[in-house]
């Protein structure tokens, strides 16, 4: 971890640019847009800080960092989702869920850990339900289901019963719980009432969630570094 640290000092830079700032969301720009994508930004250069070659030969890293791409792709989208760009940014965070759930894996399969993020994704979508109307009653199913299994890949990686965790397969599960946090204030916000401090909750969470699920994508390279000196 303490390897890892000085280089996410430029994500921990520009995200409290971005609070400090605070740029209103009523005027939206190319600016805010900037503000709000850079400590992504900042996360892409973190992984490829550890090298092209590393990026290339590691499906898991490769994956997260195309994740990355899409979810700035996502960001940029929702500055502007009062002029209808909502549902084009829910578009590129569910490839992100996709490509996050690719690079966790389906080994160890885990249907206890399914089972139970299946309940919760459920309950979710059960309480959203009576406030969607027309391709939001579909879109949001889809996207809950995804990030529900985003959710579930990420926890069964962590095998804290097993005694087989790993700080960075630790770090993928709280980032995706911290994810499915941030998504579900969106949703609230969105569709059922205004949530108090939601704009805070929604890019704490989500600041977080990315910067934990970016440090799992090292975990191959400790791996290696770790047969190397046994």
């Amino acid at each position: 971890v303490k390897s890892e640290g000085p280089k996410l000092v430029p994500f921990f830079k520009a995200t409290c640019v971005y609070f400090v700032l605070w740029l209103p969301t009523s005027s939206p720009s190319w600016f805010s847009a900037l503000i709000k994508c850079l400590p992504i930004f900042c996360l892409w250069v973190f992984l490829l800080a550890h090298g092209i070659n590393f990026l290339v030969s590691h499906r898991s890293a490769s994956r997260i960092l195309a994740g990355l791409i899409f979810s700035a792709l996502g960001d940029a989208f929702l500055i502007w989702q009062e002029q209808g760009y909502f549902i084009h940014g829910l578009l590129m965070f569910a490839i992100t869920h996709i490509l996050y759930s690719s690079a966790f894996g389906m080994k160890p399969l885990d249907l206890k850990a399914g089972l139970l993020m299946g309940v919760v994704s459920s309950c979710c979508y059960a309480f959203l339900y009576s406030y969607l109307s027309g391709p939001f009653t579909y879109l949001v199913a889809v996207y809950i289901a995804l990030i529900g299994f985003m959710g579930w890949r990420a926890v069964a990686g962590v095998q804290l019963c097993n005694d087989l965790w790993t700080w960075t397969k630790l770090s993928a599960c709280v980032g995706a719980m911290l994810f499915m946090v941030s998504d579900l204030t969106i949703a609230l916000n969105e569709f059922c009432f205004p949530v108090p401090y939601s704009r805070f909750i929604i890019m704490a969470t989500y600041y977080a969630a990315q910067m934990l699920i970016a440090l799992s994508a090292v975990e191959t390279r400790d791996e290696e570094d770790f047969r190397k000196r046994s």
